[in-house]
């Protein structure tokens, strides 16, 4: 399963870049995001156009 993870803006939330990874990378950006603060959204890609 593949997910994109969307980098949030820390004033008012807006995403600011994105990334669709495999689920087992899903882990290590959330741990990355995390130590920094960083605010993420993240949810399963969108599968139809492939």
């Amino acid at each position: 399963m593949r997910f994109e993870i969307m980098r949030l803006d820390d004033v008012d939330g807006t995403p600011v870049d994105s990334t669709v990874v495999d689920a087992a990378s899903v882990n290590g950006i959330v741990q990355q995001a995390a130590a920094i603060g960083q605010r993420l959204w993240i949810r399963p890609a969108d599968t139809s156009a492939s």
